[in-house]
């Protein structure tokens, strides 16, 4: 019977505490603390990009598309480091 009674003491000592630590906690008004931000790294737009979604919206018909074709041509050789090529005039 006497371990039952320290049982008992020891669960009511335990919860006295987690209530005790609780409103310690809830009480206590902690200070904003500052939050550092990097900077923001805005790049300018990018015209060939803008390009790139007219070209995108514009579906199975930007395939017959000279400017879109261009576009393309473009993209690729900024993909592949390569210099773009010269604008060759069309003959017709």
């Amino acid at each position: 019977m006497e371990s039952k009674v320290l049982a008992r003491i020891g669960a009511i000592v335990f919860v006295a505490f987690a209530i005790t630590a609780a409103i310690v906690e809830y009480a206590r008004e902690d200070a904003p603390t500052p939050t550092a931000t990097a900077p923001s790294l805005q790049l300018p737009p990018d015209p060939l990009r803008e390009q790139q979604r007219r070209c995108q919206q514009m579906g199975e018909a930007a395939a017959k598309d000279a400017a879109c074709l261009a576009v393309w041509a473009e993209t690729r050789d900024r993909f592949l480091g390569r210099a773009p090529a010269p604008a060759q005039p069309h003959a017709e």
